[in-house]
């Protein structure tokens, strides 16, 4: 399902990856230097200040100039990163939003211990759903009304399984059903906590087709590591065909269904 993540980052597929691959390159080479740099001097006051012929070891306080000016230039140094770095890269994918007319939106619903991915359907309306509707026998972890609202009748849900057309953008509404989850995406650089009682929203946008993981980042329960599911990043006619099968599946259901409940009269 996915190439090796190797011994550095995930391979990057979303069009928002590469400034923040940068950023979290710098401050890993930032950090590299620092170890580095505190490492020196603390050997070299193992050295200076050790017991030998002569002398004894002194553990009284020393005040050197160097190591608070290296501290003030650490501290400056943060202050760049976070304030000409991080914070507009940061305030591109946050803020920078598309609206619900410009991108393919998706509700995602987390629980213990899948990701319940709900579509709009043809229509492109959301149904209506209830947590008194919630049957997972009757293959409706959402709750969707499908007998009293009609917008509901088309709607696509699938468990663990995301599809998406590539270079399109895509605003998933995150909800949680139970504890507070975690939806990332390691490819898309997407991680966005779900918190019960709250609806959250989260976009990104893919720039190469395949099949990716989709994991849970945050302890939720003793089955956290199988809330596992997967993106599939289609063409376009994949998409729309997929699109169809689902509604055909649909229809299938529905008559079956419907046939079911003349036999019982």
């Amino acid at each position: 399902m996915n190439e090796p993540y190797g011994w550095w980052l995930p391979i990057n597929i979303s069009a928002n990856g590469a400034p923040i691959d940068q950023l979290i390159t710098t401050l890993h080479w930032f950090m590299v230097l620092l170890f580095i740099g505190w490492g020196i001097f603390f050997l070299y006051c193992l050295f200076r200040f050790r017991a030998r012929p002569g002398h004894q070891a002194d553990a009284s306080p020393k005040h050197f100039r160097l190591p608070t000016y290296l501290e003030v230039g650490v501290a400056l140094f943060e202050v760049f990163l976070l304030v000409f770095i991080s914070y507009p890269i940061w305030s591109k994918v946050k803020n920078d939003m598309p609206s619900d007319e410009e991108a393919m939106v998706v509700r995602v619903t987390a629980e213990q211990f899948a990701w319940n991915i709900h579509y709009a359907g043809k229509d492109g309306i959301f149904g209506q759903t209830s947590p008194d509707l919630i049957s997972p026998e009757d293959n409706n972890p959402i709750g969707l009304d499908r007998e009293n609202d009609p917008n509901a009748k088309d709607d696509i849900i699938s468990i663990n399984v995301m599809h998406f057309p590539v270079n399109k953008k895509v605003k998933v509404y995150l909800s949680s059903k139970d504890v507070i989850h975690s939806f990332g995406i390691p490819v898309m650089r997407v991680k966005q906590d779900a918190i019960p009682g709250t609806v959250i929203p989260v976009w990104f946008e893919a720039n190469k087709t395949g099949t990716f993981e989709i994991m849970c980042a945050q302890l939720c329960g003793v089955g956290h590591t199988r809330m596992r599911g997967e993106i599939h990043v289609d063409t376009e006619e994949e998409f729309q065909k997929w699109l169809q099968d689902e509604a055909q599946y649909l229809d299938e259901y529905s008559d079956a269904g419907q046939r079911e409940d003349d036999s019982d009269v």
